[in-house]
Formats: C-alpha cells, sequence, structure tokens
C-alpha cells in the first residue's frame, strides 16, 4: 500500500476492512470524525496508538494531553502542520 491509496480510500463511507487498528483510526481522523479515531487510538496500547492519540488531541488543541501521549509515544511535540502530521503517521504505518 502507498499513501496515495490511503488518500483514494478517504473518498469511501469508510475504511476498507482490511485497515489495520492504525490506518482505521487515521482514516478517521483524516475524515474529521475525531470521536471514532479516538475510539480506536485510545485502545491501542503500543507506541503507534500513543502517536494517533497525541495527534488527536493536538488537534482538538489540547496541548497539554497531547504532550502526555507523545512522550507516551517517544516524540517530540511537532513543529509541522497538522496536515504534515497526518501524513507522517500514515507513512509510518504502511512502511
Amino acid at each position: 500500500m502507498e499513501i496515495i491509496d490511503f488518500k483514494k480510500s478517504l473518498k469511501e463511507d469508510c475504511p476498507p476492512a482490511n485497515y489495520s487498528l492504525a490506518l482505521k483510526a487515521l482514516w478517521f481522523a483524516a475524515n474529521d470524525n475525531w470521536e471514532a479515531s479516538h475510539d480506536i487510538a485510545q485502545d491501542m496500547h503500543n507506541t503507534m496508538g500513543s502517536w494517533i492519540h497525541a495527534y488527536l488531541h493536538r488537534a482538538e488543541g489540547d496541548d497539554f494531553n497531547a504532550g502526555y501521549w507523545y512522550r507516551q509515544a517517544g516524540k517530540n511535540f511537532p513543529e509541522v502542520t497538522l496536515k504534515e502530521e497526518l501524513q507522517s503517521i500514515v507513512e509510518a504505518v504502511i512502511a
């Protein structure tokens, strides 16, 4: 899978069934469904789940909570746009 495939899937009504939990969470985030994305990310008890969780709280403007989740993910608070970070996370998942 490549990033272009992910972007094409965003036009569908729901994420493809074969997507991992991380990709499903990112799919919902990219489609402005914070709640669905957060529900998935908070149940992912790994570094990727923490990174997605951090991104989501940053997107909602809760930098304090986001900072906690970035630390859990072993990441620095990003200085890139939300769009750039989302793409970076997707690329990390599909790599």
